[in-house]
């Protein structure tokens, strides 16, 4: 719901990183595998309980993940390159849920597990979609700057940020914000089904 917003938000600053990086070669897909290995470092560190660690390393995995594609917007976008991001993405997304189940199964297990079952609602849907939208050619519809036209939501890529954000500075309330994020997974993805059936005629 609010990444195109926060895209308009921090554009200019990422597009002026960008260009630095581009001067020294740096490429788009160097970026996304760095953003994912951080990513998955962020996720051993929740996992141990070192959540202000985590959320640092968790924040520099997303700048990465922002700078990837305005790299590319810079150089040359691939769809190798868009493919790699939004798979790794989600693997990310997923780790990091699953990294607090692991920090305290007593407590967060059951929550995680209804939060990881919402997140295959919503990326089902959303690359389901995206897979009808590419048959149909709908690319003159798609967003600024991505690699395939897909439908919005409740829950998209900065609400999910938001939520870990949170996640990290109260860990004690892990649970609470999972099931909160996981009625929100539902609603989105029944919002998605029901546009994407009526947009696919």
């Amino acid at each position: 719901m609010l990444d195109n917003f926060a895209q308009r938000l921090i554009e200019p600053a990422l597009k002026r990183v960008a260009r630095q990086l581009v001067r020294i070669n740096v490429t788009a897909n160097q970026l996304t595998l760095a953003g994912f290995a951080v990513g998955l470092l962020a996720a051993v560190l929740i996992a141990q309980r070192a959540y202000g660690a985590g959320l640092a390393l968790l924040l520099l995995s997303r700048l990465c993940d922002g700078l990837d594609g305005a790299v590319a917007r810079q150089t040359q976008p691939s769809d190798r390159g868009g493919f790699l991001d939004i798979t790794l993405d989600f693997i990310f997304y997923a780790a990091v849920v699953l990294a607090f189940a692991f920090a305290d199964p007593a407590a967060n297990a059951l929550a995680a597990a209804a939060l990881l079952a919402g997140f295959m609602g919503t990326g089902s849907s959303f690359l389901a979609f995206a897979v009808m939208a590419a048959k149909r050619q709908m690319g003159k519809q798609m967003p600024s700057g991505k690699s395939f036209y897909f439908l919005g939501g409740l829950t998209e890529g900065t609400e999910t940020l938001g939520f870990f954000v949170a996640m990290c500075l109260w860990p004690a309330q892990f649970a609470l914000l999972a099931w909160v994020f996981a009625g929100l997974c539902v609603v989105t993805t029944l919002a998605r089904v029901v546009s994407g059936y009526k947009a696919i005629d």
